[in-house]
Formats: C-alpha cells, sequence, structure tokens
C-alpha cells in the first residue's frame, strides 16, 4: 500500500501498538512545549515524577498567556517556570519573545519530528511537517520524563488542494471552508494531510495557520509535506540544515478524501458563537462593529502583520472601532519595526499590543456590553473573549483590517478594489534569541523559587466499587473547556492553585454548580456530544474531580479532555441511545454497581441506574486496557507511582 506522510511519521515514532484505526498506540516523543497557563501545573507533576533531566531531544517553556502582573501571582509562576527550566534542562522563552506556537514554528520546529504540547494549537507546527499533537500537561510530564505519548490511531484523512487563492482570499478562509464542511466535532478521531498542487502556492505560515484551526475541527493534528517551500522558510530563519523533504508516497491511500480548489474560495467568516458557524463574508457585510483584534497564534505572522499593514498604510481607523494589534513573537515586532510597517500600523489609530495570546484567551480587550468584535483569532465559544455580552465574529487578518477602517463588517475585494494577492516573504528573517534562556550548566546551583500560590496537585485514591451520586448539572452539545472553566485574567491567575481556580467551573453556564457540587461531595455531569472541545487544560477535568466529580456521561467526547478526565480518575461514559440524554434531568439520583470489576473485566458495556425513577440506562465504557488501570486507580500520577 502507497502510505501517506502521517503513517510514515507514526511509524518511525511507534512504541507499541499497531496502526490500526481506533486500537491504542504509543509514540516517542522529540519536542515538547508548554506555555504559562498550562505550564505551572505540568512541571509540578514532571518533578513529582523524580527524573532529574528531560529525556526529550529538546524541550520548551514559553511565557505567553499569563503577561498581565496585576499582583505577585503571575510573576512567581513565572520565575518558577524559569528556574524548573533551568534545572531540568529546558529552553525557557521569556515573556515578551512571543507566542508559543509562531515562536516554535520559526525557531525549533524540525520536519519529520515528533512534537508534543500542553496546548491544544500544538499542530501548528505541522504546517512545516513536523507530527505536532496537543495534550494534556500530565501527558507532556510525563513525556519529559522519558514515556511515550498514548493515543487511539486516527483515521488518515487527504486534503487535496487544487489551484490557487485569489486576491482578498487567505489561509484563514481554507479552514473556515473546512469548518463550514465538517463541523466542530468533524475532525474528532482523525489525522488532516493536505497535498496537491495547491500546496505549493502556500507558505510556511500559511500552512500553519491552517494546521493551527485544525484544532477547531477536533482532530488529533494537521501535516503538510515538507517541501522546497519548506526549505526556503527554514534557511530565511537561518535553519537550513532541519531541512527534510517529506512527503506522502505518490497516488498515497487515504481513510478519506476532500478536495478544496483554492480558486473557487471567497473571503469568510465565523459567526457567534461557534468556529463553524461559517458564512461568505459578503453575507454579514454592512454589520456594525465595535471592536477589531488582529493577532493570536493564528494570524499574528510577519506575513499576515504585513499585509494588514499594507491596507492600513495612508488610512485612518473608523472612529467608531478600537483596533489592537499583537505581533506573534518578538522577531515579528523587530521586524515590522525596521521596516517601518509598524509606523503605519500605529499612524493608522491601531493599539499595539506586546507579542502574547493576549485578548484571544480574554486577557484584555475584552469588548464592550453588547458589542460586535470582529478578530483573526481561533475561537469564539461564549466568555472566550473575556466577557459573555458580545458577538465575536472570526475572519482573516484582512477582513479585520477593512472592516476597522470601514467601521463595518466589508468584503476586502469590495472594498480595495481587486488587484493582485499580497504575500510578504523576506529575504531573511531577524534571528535573534537572546530572549531564549538555554538551561543552566550546573542545575545543582539552581534553586527554585516557588510562590504561595503554587500548590501541590489533589490527588484521589483508588475508584469505588459503586458509585452514587445526584445529576449535578445537565449541559448541551459542543461544551468547551472555556465553558467548563472560563480563561481570563481572574482564573489564568490561578492555575497554579487548584482549589482556588476550582470556585470558578461552570461559572459561565450555572453560577449555582459550585454550592451544588460543595454540598453534595460528589455526583454525575451529563453532556451532549463533542463534551470538552476547545483548550487542552486540564484543569477542566481535574478541578470537576477536585470537586467530586466521578462521572461524567455524554452522547461523545473530545479528544484530550477525554484523555484529561481519565488521568484525573473521572469515568467517561458515552449514551449507547440519545433517547438516554433526555430522560435525565438535574437532581435524578444515579448509580453503577461494581464499576471496578467491570474496569478489571474489560467490560464495555456498563449500566446505570436512575434510582429516581427505576430506569436502567445502557451506557457505553469506551477505554483501552491501560486507561482501565488508571481508573481504577484513580489517576496517571497514581498509576506511574508518583
Amino acid at each position: 500500500m502507497k502510505l501517506n506522510l502521517a503513517t510514515k511519521l507514526l511509524n518511525e515514532h511507534l512504541v507499541s501498538g499497531n496502526l490500526e484505526e481506533n486500537s491504542e498506540i504509543s509514540i516517542k516523543v522529540d519536542q515538547t512545549l508548554s506555555q504559562d497557563a498550562t505550564g505551572t501545573l505540568s512541571y509540578l507533576q514532571f518533578e513529582a515524577t523524580g527524573v532529574d533531566r528531560v529525556k526529550t531531544d529538546l524541550s520548551v517553556s514559553y511565557i505567553d498567556h499569563n503577561m498581565l502582573q496585576a499582583d505577585f501571582r503571575n510573576a512567581d509562576d513565572h520565575s518558577y517556570l524559569q528556574d524548573v527550566a533551568a534545572k531540568y534542562g529546558i529552553y525557557f522563552s521569556r515573556p515578551g519573545n512571543g507566542i508559543c506556537h509562531q515562536v516554535h514554528l520559526e525557531r525549533f520546529a524540525v520536519p519529520g519530528t515528533s512534537l508534543l504540547g500542553t496546548d491544544s494549537h500544538t499542530p501548528t507546527s505541522g504546517g512545516i511537517g513536523a507530527l505536532a499533537i496537543g495534550s494534556g500537561g500530565l501527558d507532556v510530564a510525563i513525556a519529559m520524563a522519558g514515556g511515550p505519548y498514548f493515543f487511539r490511531m486516527p483515521r488518515i484523512v487527504g486534503v487535496e488542494l487544487i489551484g490557487a487563492l485569489n486576491f482578498g482570499v487567505t489561509a484563514k478562509d481554507v479552514i473556515l471552508e473546512m469548518l463550514r464542511r465538517l463541523t466542530v466535532r468533524g475532525g474528532v478521531g482523525k489525522i488532516f494531510e493536505y497535498y496537491g498542487s495547491g500546496v505549493k502556492t502556500l507558505t510556511v505560515p500559511e500552512r500553519s495557520t491552517i494546521s493551527n484551526m485544525g484544532a477547531e475541527l477536533g482532530a488529533t493534528t494537521t501535516i503538510f509535506p515538507s517541501d522546497k517551500v519548506t526549505e526556503i522558510y527554514l534557511r530565511k530563519q537561518g535553519r537550513g540544515d532541519k531541512y527534510t523533504r517529506l512527503a506522502a508516497d505518490k497516488n498515497a491511500h487515504y481513510d478519506e478524501y476532500l478536495t478544496i480548489d483554492l480558486s473557487a474560495l471567497e473571503p469568510l467568516i465565523s459567526c457567534p458563537d461557534s468556529p463553524d458557524l461559517v458564512v461568505p463574508v459578503s453575507e454579514v457585510a454592512g454589520t456594525k462593529v465595535d471592536q477589531v483584534a488582529i493577532g493570536s497564534c493564528t494570524n499574528s505572522s510577519y506575513s499576515d502583520l504585513m499585509e494588514v499593514a499594507n491596507v492600513l498604510k495612508g488610512r485612518v481607523v473608523h472612529p467608531n472601532v478600537a483596533m489592537s494589534l499583537s505581533p506573534g513573537s518578538k522577531q515579528v515586532m523587530q521586524m515590522i519595526s525596521a521596516n517601518g510597517a509598524l509606523a503605519d500600523i500605529v499612524a493608522a489609530g491601531v493599539r499595539v499590543l506586546e507579542s502574547a495570546c493576549g485578548p484571544c484567551a480574554g486577557i484584555g480587550q475584552v469588548p464592550g456590553h453588547g458589542a460586535v468584535s470582529v478578530r483573526s483569532f481561533n475561537r469564539n465559544f461564549p466568555g472566550r473573549s473575556g466577557g459573555l455580552h458580545n458577538s465575536v465574529y472570526l475572519t482573516s487578518p484582512i477582513v479585520c483590517a477593512v472592516t476597522a477602517l470601514k467601521g463595518e463588517i466589508v468584503d476586502p475585494r469590495e472594498f480595495l478594489g481587486g488587484g493582485n494577492r499580497y504575500v510578504a516573504t523576506p529575504e531573511k528573517y531577524i534571528t535573534d534569541d537572546l530572549a531564549i534562556i538555554p538551561p543552566a550548566d550546573d542545575p545543582s546551583s539552581v534553586v527554585i523559587r516557588r510562590g504561595p500560590n503554587i500548590k501541590p496537585i489533589p490527588k484521589k485514591g483508588s475508584i469505588e466499587n459503586d458509585l452514587s451520586g445526584d445529576v449535578l448539572i445537565k449541559l448541551k452539545d459542543n461544551i468547551s473547556t472555556d465553558h467548563i472553566l472560563p480563561a481570563g485574567t481572574v482564573t489564568l491567575a490561578l492555575r497554579s492553585n487548584i482549589p482556588a481556580i476550582s470556585e470558578y467551573v461552570f461559572s459561565y453556564i450555572d453560577p449555582e454548580f459550585l454550592s451544588r457540587a460543595k454540598k453534595a461531595g460528589k455526583g454525575f455531569i451529563i453532556a451532549g456530544h463533542n463534551y470538552g472541545q476547545g483548550s487542552s487544560r486540564e484543569h477542566a477535568a481535574l478541578c470537576p474531580s477536585y470537586l467530586g466529580i466521578q462521572v461524567v456521561l455524554a452522547k461523545s467526547f473530545a479528544r484530550i479532555h477525554k484523555d484529561n478526565l481519565i488521568n484525573y480518575g473521572v469515568m467517561p461514559i458515552t449514551f449507547t441511545d440519545e433517547f438516554n440524554y433526555d430522560e435525565l434531568g438535574m437532581g435524578n439520583k444515579l448509580n453503577i454497581n461494581n464499576i471496578a470489576q467491570s474496569l478489571k473485566t474489560d467490560k464495555t458495556e456498563i449500566n446505570v441506574i436512575n434510582t429516581t425513577n427505576g430506569q436502567k440506562i445502557k451506557c457505553d465504557l469506551d477505554v483501552t486496557r491501560r486507561q482501565r488501570e488508571i481508573l481504577l486507580v484513580g489517576g496517571l500520577l497514581n498509576h506511574v507511582g508518583v
């Protein structure tokens, strides 16, 4: 059989299992990355393993989320992360050096290597031909300690790109088209591999935009070939020696096939409140806008911001629009400063923020009450912006720029009157790595600073044989980790303090949940399809576990969140008949008998008894033998003896 690229790379890194659909496999991890919102917990877990040095070829700790230092907590976390990096052999990217995915693509990602990150957008590096996967922080901690990464073998979807993008259409429109076709759960259990004549028309940053938002499809990862375009990009970054040509075999087999004609695409936009509510920009043209924000790990590259500067030059942002822009890295900031583009952006009336995630994670630039915000970001779940009472649209940087100028959503082709597609590709990138600190030569000399907000990781004991409790909350489809545990300035400062951050579980959806959970002491969550989509934040599993949640009973789960639930000893059980979901209500008392025995015997059919009405609900426990062992002992930390 002719092999696709994803299968080739999985084979090269395979540690255990067979590459058979849905079977559990494990792979060797070459590189890891973390960011500060998830990293502190991950490094606490790594320390608990007792390993004295990371076992990966490369691990990098980035500071890009918790940048607002309104009190001591974020600053303390950053000190802890810097010291841990120095002591354990990890490179440390200082605050202001940029967003982890943008910087990793520029300075560290290598074609053909495996990368595991504590952030769901880690597949960004798939744009350079890396096998890049997002996961929970505990899985990354185990990988840094030398363990493999376990996951279900995905289906490989071949996406053939033909043609070339026209003026006003960008790589963002390619991934928005994918979301329009497949929805936010269309990629669960899948890897998307792009190939075809259209691929060579896309630069590495454009490919990475597409790879980045594959996370919004729920995909395990996204990958592009490593070709002449990749080689040129690496050479311009001063890393030409890292280039390896990688491609699928001619006429390679894929489990599924899609085709996108790039020349047939038009500017697209995702409407509130989900990334897959995609329509042509022309359908919502004329919508008045209060705010425009450009940046995030999706669209903050040099070429993205040069396109924006090209549009803004000599023009001024509409008086009713507040516009901000976040360069993705220090490299990008230096380059647009050196060539005058930054001056054009500032002259247009744009507020330039530091090189960080910022508004994408609800940190600053929260829209006003009832405001419309148009952003080049990747997520627009309710509350993701840092507030609930607003409407957030997602689109390309060029649509953002022309919208800011006109004060309403507008098609760039209409506003600018046509022309040639503009993609800035410099002769050479500025490669100043002074803000990346290598690990200490003498680890024994490093004393790790631990602020008072950094608390031990809560653990639970072995699973009880019989589980019982009330339904503490009932949820709809596509509940994201932002719904479960919001981002934003308040909660992000508490990421290293589980008792404190647990006070915010489901605070956006149901402010009474916390008091019910505390009063009950234990219980069940009922949910619809794709429960736990979005961010990789393991806090969205650990905090409910800390509050006594024993079981999440859902129609289906997002990949990373399901793994996180298992890692923290929470049973992820699925309905076999969706009708049963409708039968359950808040406050119903549920019971599962002999669950420990079911785990030990590989039993998949689980009977949940609704003792309120006597109904027996047939459910499915779709977990591997290894995951059963983890659940039996109360979580992955117990399983590995930490």
